[in-house]
């Protein structure tokens, strides 16, 4: 959530390398998140709000007595940030129905016994342009790509650079100010998580550690982005579509594991 301009919003903590107890913790968290996404999901359609989707979030939350780490963070009004079309990220849940052909990015959170989990994903509603599914398609990608790279001793530069790469083959936009995080005890811990990079560069992963991984893709090529009145509200410069995915991943002895997925 909330992929905060770099270096900002960050808790204690850095790059840690999780015990079995807080792994624990973190795949309940994680279990949740995937809840709330697949109930999300099959919500979501045209002349739904957002407001309704962020309802059905709540009630997983309930359910299963988990805490939201969206609400009131910053001051945030809702469990869930939802955008729409050429919003990118951090889009306020609203009484606009939503309309066939709508581009729908979801990202919410959840904590258990103090431990967070953060996942995004971007759909669409009813039926949608070929490009737009494009769009989300090469999102997933870049996502998928990134992920691949949660290795021991691999790098943050060559998580990074899996996800420039395939965001560039696609001629999409990637902004510069927005990233992944760490996260743990806090929603937003150190290290920032770039989505560009150099293979080799950065902190060296070790098994243990967990990042939330987010790749933005801007659909017009350019890299601008920009904040409205509301203060939380990213969209394109240039109107073109977004999409925005994200998971929590473990760096697991031989490979990732992904923790906000069932």
């Amino acid at each position: 959530m909330m992929c905060a301009a770099r270096g900002s919003w960050r808790g204690r903590g850095g790059i840690a390398q999780r015990s079995a107890d807080e792994l624990r913790s973190m795949r309940a968290a994680g279990r949740v998140v995937a809840e709330m996404h697949d109930a999300i999901r099959a919500a979501a359609r045209p002349g739904v709000t957002t407001l309704a989707l962020d309802a059905v979030a709540r009630q997983v939350l309930a359910k299963r007595g988990a805490q939201s780490n969206f609400l009131g963070y910053h001051g945030f009004p809702a469990v869930t940030c939802a955008s729409v079309n050429d919003e990118v990220i951090h889009g306020l849940p609203n009484a606009r129905p939503l309309e066939d052909g709508d581009l729908l990015s979801i990202d919410c959170g959840a904590i258990i016994d103090g431990w967070h989990g953060d996942a995004a994903f971007s759909m669409g509603v009813g039926t949608i342009s070929v490009e737009a599914q494009r769009l989300i398609d090469t999102a997933d990608a870049a996502l998928a790509a990134a992920v691949a790279e949660m290795r021991p001793h691999r790098h943050l530069g060559d998580v990074g650079a899996a996800i420039e790469a395939v965001v560039a083959a696609g001629g999409y936009g990637n902004p510069r100010n927005y990233c992944g995080h760490g996260i743990g005890r806090a929603m937003h811990e150190d290290p920032d998580v770039e989505n560009r990079g150099k293979p080799g560069k950065g902190h060296e992963l070790l098994p243990g550690m967990v990042l939330a991984i987010e790749p933005m893709l801007l659909g017009g090529g350019s890299d601008e982005v920009m904040e409205l009145d509301d203060g939380w509200t990213i969209v394109t410069v240039d109107g073109s579509l977004a999409a925005h995915v994200e998971h929590t991943v473990l760096v697991g002895p031989s490979g990732p594991e992904i923790l906000t997925k069932m």
